[in-house]
């Protein structure tokens, strides 16, 4: 006899199973009835599935406690089944649902700040804060970062990872938690008595004048508030009009949700431009415009992307280069055209099944082929080598004539290519040299807005390296001393003005932004030439 603990997982079963099952009935309605020899099909297979899970269950030579029961249903048989069909589909937990469902608001409820674990001398590990977020309880509190967290409301963190802790942080609005931290050149624990409140998830963590006239935006994805924090920060940059170009940081963007993108991408196009259009067989076709357009005066965009922008940011990026209003620049974009829907299931559980395509203006489904490629190879292989005219890519043009390849991605304009550390800087990097040398340096001195890294504090570092056995050679550090001060700055601002601060140092040495700013008289020629092709005119295409 199954145990209550197995009953309730096989009920997850059923019930998942029982609700995709209506789900695709109700979908199938729309476009015919379903066959009885599907419906005997669908009565078979999960008839075999239960025989399979009631052999497991009752003579598996180890005992499914409730752990490895929740493991094979959730994270085995259901999974298993969707990526079968394509690598997008998938399914929640309750725990995951309920992070996606944070994730997509934009907010949550704790005391703001983000924690990372640590090793320590002794082969354990702690945790301790990467950076307070400025304006919630822990700033305000004078929280820094590299404290360690010792306790939560007297509870050790010994043993814990950085979800279990971040799970003690949070709680309802107003209520109290006791933090205890240790730090660097402070005499005793320090605690702290936080009160939780709503804190803020935002997907445009950075958005300045980076150049005179030229503003900077960096959206790290998209959820709810995702348009309207674009919306506010070009209001913010160009508040007297004195911006003259703008780069759109989409670089490691992976996407969210669908409608945010049509709004983010409308803030840049005529009223009534296409944005992106979605095909699929259960649900009417949908196309997607721009309904309010861009306002103000016009002014040339640079979106700087990469491998890794996907999904939505694919749908920004696309529907600018279709209608010739951004120069794309950086690498080719991850390509995934695939559209999910989110059903919620049993007990907190979600489904998130593809249900569309979707095509850029010009009609480009810029999805990578994934027929017969393992999860990883998709994810993580990638031919890079593959010519932009591949013969398995569609070919498209732009409102002005351009050619744009569909297929597999958005292929940018101007190619920037990637970012590759050294041994060197990877090694830094694994010790947290940058993030423990502020906290060290930060206990004896302090840091003003017009701080620069010079020989001094470049003695203290290395010091500080040799002290903490972390091994280089003069070599090392003057190929990469351009980095090495940076990453310095960085972390020296973000401990003493703020995370902003310190994100704003890295971005004003990125040097793929700066190659990203480089390029903005070419984005302004393919302004200048969309402008006379609408009028009529002939031009030398750039």
């Amino acid at each position: 006899m199954m145990a209550p603990r197995s009953r309730r997982a096989m009920l997850s079963v059923v019930l998942f199973l029982g609700t995709s099952a209506l789900a695709g009935s109700l979908i199938n309605q729309k476009v015919a009835a379903q066959s009885a020899t599907d419906e005997s099909t669908l009565r078979d297979s999960l008839h075999s599935f239960t025989d399979v899970y009631s052999l497991v269950e009752q003579n598996y030579a180890d005992k499914l406690d409730g752990d490895k029961i929740d493991k094979a249903i959730y994270d085995g048989a259901i999974p298993g089944m969707l990526h079968t069909l394509d690598p997008h589909s998938n399914f929640y937990d309750p725990k995951a649902f309920a992070q996606m469902r944070e994730d997509q608001h934009g907010k949550y409820y704790g005391v703001g700040m983000s924690i990372q674990p640590q090793p320590t001398a002794d082969g354990k590990t702690k945790i301790v804060v990467l950076a307070p977020f400025e304006g919630t309880p822990s700033f305000r509190a004078g929280i820094k970062p590299g404290d360690q967290i010792e306790s939560i409301d007297g509870k050790s963190t010994d043993g814990l990872d950085s979800a279990a802790v971040a799970s003690l942080l949070k709680g309802p609005r107003g209520t109290h938690v006791s933090v205890t931290m240790l730090r660097e050149g402070a005499p005793k624990p320090l605690v702290f008595d936080l009160i939780r409140d709503e804190i803020p998830r935002y997907s445009v963590d950075l958005a300045f004048l980076i150049r005179p006239g030229i503003g900077y935006i960096h959206v790290t994805n998209f959820m709810e508030t995702t348009s309207r924090e674009v919306g506010d920060a070009l209001n913010r940059l160009n508040q007297n009009g004195e911006m003259k170009g703008l780069v759109i940081d989409l670089r490691g963007n992976p996407g969210g949700l669908l409608n945010e993108a049509v709004n983010m991408a409308d803030k840049f196009l005529d009223k009534g431009q296409i944005v992106v259009s979605q095909h699929g067989r259960a649900f009417p076709d949908q196309v997607y415009r721009a309904s309010h357009g861009e306002e103000g005066p016009r002014y040339p965009i640079v979106v700087l992307v990469n491998r890794n922008t996907a999904s939505a940011a694919e749908i920004v990026s696309g529907a600018l280069q279709d209608h010739d209003r951004a120069l794309i620049v950086g690498e080719t974009t991850f390509g995934k055209g695939l559209v999910q829907t989110v059903f919620q299931t049993a007990e907190n559980t979600g489904l998130a099944l593809t249900t569309y395509h979707y095509y850029t203006p010009s009609g480009r489904l810029i999805q990578r082929n994934y027929d017969n490629v393992s999860l990883y190879d998709y994810y993580y292989v990638r031919d890079d080598a593959a010519p932009a005219n591949s013969t398995n890519q569609e070919v498209k043009l732009t409102d002005s004539g351009r050619t744009v390849y569909g297929g597999g991605g958005i292929t940018p304009d101007e190619k920037i290519d990637n970012l590759k550390s050294n041994h060197f800087e990877d090694t830094l990097f694994q010790h947290y040299a940058f993030f423990n040398f502020s906290k060290h340096y930060l206990a004896g001195h302090t840091v003003t807005h017009d701080f620069q890294v010079d020989d001094a504090v470049m003695a203290q570092f290395k010091d500080f390296l040799k002290a903490n056995q972390i091994e280089y050679t003069d070599a090392d550090l003057n190929g990469s001393l351009d980095w090495v001060k940076a990453n310095i700055k960085s972390e020296l601002f973000t401990s003493q003005f703020g995370q902003l601060e310190g994100l704003k140092v890295r971005a004003e040495w990125d040097p793929q932004i700066a190659k990203a700013i480089s390029y903005m008289p070419q984005a302004q020629a393919l302004e200048d030439h969309l402008k006379t092709t609408e009028k009529g005119t002939t031009t030398a295409s750039r």
